[in-house]
């Protein structure tokens, strides 16, 4: 029988609270500056809020959790009665949230395993259920973490924006790359690739862009069991109308979440985003 391991992430993981309390996984949240406003993502500002903000050019910036908040987070953990815990994290390309959670892990009263998963949104949201479903089974931290790994060795990332801007702003891809995009007026696909943010494809119009979309995405889940999230940034019915294409068109899928995106992941890529991740089970 092994000890009861525990599951953290964090916010940009952008689970459903149900979901997260059924598997009992813990979310550390990143913040959001805007203007001159610090406010901790999933709680204290809505996509609304940070949609308007960017549409008006105010100057919205992230940061990462505190080392602090981490090692108060990995305390009531323990006190709660775990033994071990598993820290599955965004990519440390984007972010400094790894770093921090490896800070905090050093003075924990428990073992900590912090993991770099190279993924971000439900791409790391599914790594976190998988690490969660293998500790509810009695699984040890190196079981949770193998897991965790396995299924991002088995996910694939790729959205869509309206334009390349705001994540040149952010400096989560190459100011060339924004700028040919910006000139060809272009709609641009882009795909997680080891943990970075690149350029996939251009295409000529928002729907031919979608549409693109869609046929990557149904071809990287092919015929086995998948689960696929959806995610958008002031795009319901677009996101909702992908969804439900690739629900006819996935025959292996076994769940799919349709989501919008958090703060944190919204100021880098500005409304409109549509993004499809692709799971395999």
């Amino acid at each position: 029988m092994s000890c009861h391991v525990a599951i953290v992430t964090d916010s940009t993981a952008y689970l459903p609270a149900e979901t997260m309390g059924r598997h009992g996984i813990t979310a550390v949240p990143l913040t959001v500056v805007l203007g001159d406003r610090a406010l901790e993502e999933g709680t204290e500002i809505s996509t609304r809020s940070l949609a308007l903000a960017l549409q008006k050019r105010r100057p919205v910036t992230t940061s990462r959790p505190s080392p602090e908040l981490f090692a108060e987070t990995y305390r009531r953990i323990a006190e709660s009665g775990a033994e071990g815990i598993v820290s599955l994290h965004l990519s440390a390309e984007l972010s400094g949230t790894y770093d921090a959670a490896v800070l905090a892990a050093r003075g924990a009263s428990v073992p900590v395993r912090v993991v770099d998963t190279r993924m971000l949104a439900m791409a790391l949201g599914f790594c976190a259920l998988a690490a969660a479903e293998t500790a509810e089974e009695g699984g040890t931290v190196d079981e949770a973490v193998a897991a965790a790994e396995k299924r991002a060795a088995g996910t694939s990332a790729y959205f869509y924006v309206d334009t390349l801007d705001y994540l040149r702003r952010g400096g989560r891809i190459g100011a060339a790359q924004a700028l040919l995009g910006s000139a060809l007026a272009v709609k641009p696909l882009l795909r997680l690739a080891d943990g970075r943010v690149e350029p996939l494809e251009k295409v000529r119009t928002a729907s031919k862009a979608i549409a693109r979309l869609e046929e990557i995405a149904a071809e990287r889940a092919g015929s086995g069991p998948v689960d696929i999230a959806v995610h958008h940034l002031a795009a319901p019915e677009r996101a909702s109308a992908l969804a439900d294409r690739l629900r006819e068109r996935v025959p292996g899928l076994a769940d799919l979440h349709v989501s919008e995106v958090g703060a944190v992941i919204g100021a880098h890529t500005g409304p409109g985003l549509l993004g499809v991740v692709v799971s395999a089970r």
